[in-house]
């Protein structure tokens, strides 16, 4: 019988998981816990993160099925593989939660944030800003001699440029939202 030949790491399609459960590096995942819509169920959820030190980088929560009373909580978080595997079966063991999928693992998914940036400056500047604008597709949703209101969607990373090129025109400040994201396809 000749050996098997065996690639290091793991697929979507093998049924077994060779990569090391031991590791340093850190990686972000994006959760998708579906949980009852009911009081008290977002603190749960938060306090399973603060009570162990873990740190969320974004939450977003909203109701995505009124007769069902089921709400989707959409957690980013930074850890070593083990970490996330930790978090994620902790999630699954608190009693409203009904479905945890890791949306970084299971597949493509698209990921989007809306950003409001308040940008001041007169002359060239201001109409830099509205250029720069325009190139992002950034809404100006508010309007003074003075000052500009944009409204950004995208990628986190699109939106983490149109701020750098905004600093210089007069970025007063800024407002994010957490990040909201669903498998793409299937």
């Amino acid at each position: 019988m000749p050996p098997l030949h065996i690639k290091k790491g793991s697929s979507r399609h093998s049924a077994y998981n060779l990569r090391s459960n031991f590791s340093d590096v850190q990686e972000t995942h994006t959760l998708a816990v579906i949980v009852d819509n009911e009081p008290g169920v977002l603190a749960r959820v938060i306090g399973l993160f603060s009570g162990r030190g873990y740190n969320i980088d974004s939450l977003t929560v909203a109701e995505v099925d009124h007769t069902g009373h089921t709400s989707r909580i959409t957690i980013v978080t930074t850890g070593t593989p083990q970490v996330i595997e930790q978090i994620k079966a902790q999630l699954g063991r608190i009693v409203p939660v009904h479905k945890v999928n890791d949306l970084t693992v299971e597949g493509p998914s698209v990921a989007r944030e809306l950003a409001l940036l308040k940008v001041a400056g007169e002359g060239e500047k201001r109409v830099e800003a509205l250029r720069l604008a325009d190139i992002f597709r950034a809404n100006a949703v508010d309007s003074t001699l003075g000052s500009f209101v944009f409204e950004i969607t995208g990628a986190p990373e699109k939106i983490d440029a149109f701020a750098e090129l905004m600093r210089p025109l007069g970025l007063v400040e800024m407002a994010r939202t957490g990040v909201a994201a669903l498998p793409r396809g299937r």
